[in-house]
């Protein structure tokens, strides 16, 4: 019998974080009161050079992942990443090879990371207003930079999903327009409830936006039907239009947990190995993997960790616990 047979609980969606570094200080994920230009980040050694991450992704796929979605920090800050793409393509079995950025760096990276196999991006983007995008990403920048490398990540042939995290009071009133904006180019927008990653952002039940308040809002103006989950573990709740060609999906984690049907697994860049994004501390697989470790021998730890997991921290959640529980942060453990 093999490992992968006796692994009990699903095991589908492997997200990698690549690097730890952002060109934004976004008010999600790095503000820019704790990420500072003088904020240091890891240094080369403690990453995962590709070929360590190739061979845990390797054993990941024995496990049953289909999935493998490379973050951040920004992952097109990572040197030689099409390299990477190429790498990660050939596993077999592996089918599906998706990447998540804030898209700046698109008209740089897009065709190289496409010629390697890359073909689904996820691009983060949370307004349309230049005054308020430029305040969420704290750098000033406005979206127009992202719109056009969107439009040209398009052009070279990626499918296509944005990311818009939406706050109360602070880009809610985005919903409609990001909205009927995507709805005419047939992009699907997701909505993603403000959660209580890290321990940085400022968290509170008070600045969230439930999917169903964004969903009253859409269907004031739109007609919108459900969709079915395309595979056990789908993490977005999708609907589509009645009259185009387009989908919105929400991200729940706060208001709908999807504790029970989770199949993702997370690797840090240095090599922790997590099973939930809220997660307090991860399993270090680096030094196992530097110590000479066989393949079988990674595998065992792989699987000890995923079967022990008991993480139900979404439906767990309070004010209380969210603000004095110390959590990894999102631009170290990724989305």
């Amino acid at each position: 019998m093999t490992i992968t047979d006796q692994l009990q609980r699903p095991l589908r969606d492997l997200r990698i974080s690549v690097t730890d570094r952002c060109n934004f200080r976004c008010t999600y994920c790095m503000p820019k009161e704790v990420f500072g230009d003088d904020y240091v980040f890891m240094p080369k050694s403690e990453l995962l050079s590709f070929e360590e991450m190739t061979r845990l992704a390797k054993l990941f796929v024995e496990f049953g992942v289909k999935k493998v979605r490379l973050t951040g920090g920004e992952p097109l800050l990572r040197r030689d990443l099409p390299d990477f793409i190429r790498g990660l393509s050939k596993i077999d079995g592996l089918e599906d090879v998706g990447l998540t950025t804030n898209g700046l760096l698109l008209k740089q990276y897009g065709q190289p990371l496409y010629d390697a196999g890359l073909r689904r991006l996820n691009i983060s983007l949370d307004a349309l207003s230049e005054k308020t995008f430029g305040e969420m990403n704290g750098r000033g920048i406005g979206p127009e930079r992202v719109l056009a490398n969107i439009d040209y990540a398009k052009s070279v042939g990626f499918q296509i999903k944005v990311n818009m995290v939406v706050q109360k009071k602070v880009n809610d009133h985005e919903i409609v327009p990001m909205a009927r904006f995507f709805k005419e180019r047939g992009i699907t927008l997701r909505f993603i409830e403000f959660m209580d990653v890290g321990t940085d952002n400022g968290w509170s039940f008070k600045q969230v936006i439930t999917k169903k308040e964004i969903l009253a809002k859409l269907q004031e103006n739109e007609q919108l039907e459900p969709v079915a989950a395309s595979y056990f573990g789908e993490v977005a709740g999708r609907y589509r239009y009645t009259d185009a060609q387009a989908e919105i999906g929400f991200i729940t984690s706060v208001s709908e947990s999807f504790c029970s049907s989770c199949t993702r697994a997370r690797l840090s860049s240095d090599g922790k190995f997590y099973t939930c994004l809220f997660a307090t501390e991860g399993f270090d697989l680096r030094s196992i993997l530097r110590s000479g470790a066989s393949d079988e021998e990674l595998a065992r730890a792989i699987k000890s960790v995923w079967e022990k997991r008991v993480d139900r921290y979404s439906d767990e959640r309070t004010e209380q616990t969210a603000n004095s529980r110390k959590k990894i942060r999102m631009s170290y453990i990724g989305g």
